[in-house]
């Protein structure tokens, strides 16, 4: 229940300067972001290749309302693919974009945003790695899809994101499976109207399995991005049946959460990859992950009571 409340507050100012004042929360939100600058995401990256995982990065930040902040946004990318060409990690270390960072919302958004992704993409390209384009709220996916399907015409391997508590998805993971795009799928953290989403978490999960095998046993590379130990197990399965090796689809998890299980995948031969995020502007990414486990509210609660 406490779900939709917090990612109702991931869009209000006044909550935004709550939080950022508390004082407990620069704590809490180390847990899940890697750093503020990419002197200081770097060695976790090379932390993480060390153990065997890979990593996808994600610059943070969302609601831009200039063109220049959109302009930054692009330049904050292409800093951090300049200073990966050095580590050679190659697609080890991969970039996750969110398109309304681009521009998207702003007039003339959706032309905007692909001229701003596009040299990210480029560039990522030329060190020899590739990005995957995040979904955001259902409104902005006819747009994030187009800008994906341009990308892939000089850049096939450029992914994306689908979320399995819209009742869209089926349709979406049907095609994309059948193009062989690379697709994370994940459940879904944005407030979505009932018109569009399933609220209920089993039907959730009921279509997370169902939009699971569209992609196991079509052309393309499935990313799965869950946490949840039995999903985890469905995956594993529904990959055996389509007569998938290890390294035709990946796990993929968030930094901070279930580190160990990061690990023991890896062990065991997946392909698992970190979800990495880092920033200043970690406000609207820090209350989703709040939103998705009540465990993470609670912790960040008893951090801000027990705070000398």
């Amino acid at each position: 229940m406490l779900g939709p409340v917090i990612l109702a507050a991931s869009r209000s100012d006044k909550m935004r300067r709550f939080v950022s004042a508390a004082p407990g929360t620069k704590q809490v939100v180390a847990r899940f972001i890697a750093g503020e600058s990419v002197d200081q995401v770097v060695p976790v990256v090379v932390a993480a290749a060390d153990k065997g995982l890979e990593v996808t990065l994600d610059v943070v930040g969302e609601d831009i309302t200039t063109v220049e902040q959109s302009h930054a946004a692009r330049d904050a990318y292409l800093e951090l693919i300049d200073r990966l060409k050095d580590l050679g990690l190659g697609t080890k270390a991969e970039m996750s974009v969110k398109l309304s960072m681009f521009g998207q919302a702003l007039e003339g958004g959706h032309e905007l945003a692909l001229a701003n992704v596009r040299p990210v993409v480029e560039a990522a390209d030329a060190i020899g790695t590739t990005v995957t384009l995040d979904a955001e709220d259902h409104t902005t996916l006819d747009s994030m899809f187009a800008i994906h399907d341009a990308l892939r015409e000089d850049f096939p391997q450029t992914g994306c994101v689908i979320q399995a508590y819209l009742f869209r998805t089926e349709a979406d993971a049907r095609r994309l499976a059948a193009n062989g795009s690379r697709v994370r799928l994940v459940k879904g953290a944005y407030k979505e109207p009932a018109e569009v989403a399933y609220q209920d978490k089993a039907e959730i999960d009921k279509a997370y399995v169902r939009i699971l095998r569209i992609l196991m046993e079509g052309e393309g590379y499935p990313m799965i991005g869950s946490h949840d130990p039995r999903l985890i197990s469905i995956a594993q399965e529904l990959a055996r049946r389509a007569g998938r090796k290890p390294d035709e689809y990946e796990f993929q998890m968030l930094y901070g959460i279930r580190g160990d299980e990061h690990l023991r995948l890896a062990a065991e031969g997946h392909r698992m990859r970190v979800y990495t995020a880092y920033g200043t502007d970690w406000y609207g990414y820090f209350m989703r992950r709040l939103a998705e486990k009540p465990a993470n509210l609670l912790f960040f609660a008893r951090s801000i009571l027990t705070k000398d």
